[in-house]
């Protein structure tokens, strides 16, 4: 064989294995958009929060297939979980625990684990799972993760449906602080996500930052516990 076919052959093999991953990446993609929960999952959510309607939790569905989605996207890292309505609706999915196995199979390629995990700290690697995962929600909805002029519906679903044990974020929070008094809510500014003094990177959005990763309440995959009283917070999380 000639340098030049050993050439031609070494780059089809590369190509052949970019576009086999492409592929593979729409198909996961495809099947988290049209994959079916199983019937009753939203029961006992709504028995938890009662003023939830049907189409309440047509919206919660929708941002914990863009959690899903934001994992799948970042190459299975760790990510944290914004909504704590959304949070519950992936517990009760897990509870279903054939269909959560096959999704999680067929979505990723490995199972999605889901283990406790402390409050998020203020220390500079702490709230690299929510600024992951504001990244990646924000780019399925054309928003710009620097300048957001709305929120994602996942950060955005606790405060539209009210939820009182929520996380209430804020597209832009210039001039806007809210008291630390409020024992209802915790307000967080998604702008901030992006903030590159939070890690030191770039951007504030690298995904290559070393470290461990927590969520307050829960995280999936989770690699440490972080220092209760954290500046930022989010549910559940997962990943590597």
């Amino acid at each position: 064989m000639t340098p030049y076919n050993v050439i031609f052959a070494v780059t089809f093999m590369i190509l052949a294995s970019h576009l086999w991953r492409l592929n593979l990446a729409r198909v996961r993609e495809n099947y988290i958009r049209s994959f079916q929960f199983p019937k009753g999952i939203y029961a006992k959510v709504i028995k938890k929060y009662p003023h939830l309607a049907q189409k309440d939790m047509e919206l919660v569905n929708q941002g914990l297939r863009q959690f899903f989605m934001a994992y799948q996207k970042s190459g299975k890292q760790y990510i944290s979980m914004p909504s704590q309505v959304a949070d519950e609706l992936w517990h009760e999915f897990i509870l279903h625990t054939k269909h959560y196995q096959v999704f999680t199979k067929q979505a990723f390629g490995n199972f999605l684990h889901h283990t406790p995990a402390a409050v998020l700290s203020g220390s500079l690697q702490s709230n690299i799972g929510l600024r992951r995962c504001w990244k990646y929600v924000c780019a399925e909805e054309n928003i710009n993760p620097h300048k957001p002029s709305r929120l994602p519906l996942l950060f955005a679903l606790d405060s539209k449906l009210n939820i009182t044990d929520g996380f209430t974020y804020y597209a832009d929070c210039s001039g806007l602080r809210k008291s630390s008094n409020d024992q209802n809510n915790v307000v967080y500014c998604g702008g901030d996500f992006s903030d590159s003094s939070i890690d030191g990177s770039i951007d504030g959005l690298n995904d290559n930052v070393s470290g461990s990763d927590h969520g307050a309440g829960h995280s999936a995959d989770d690699h440490g516990s972080g220092d209760a009283g954290g500046d930022a917070s989010g549910g559940c999380g997962g990943g590597d």
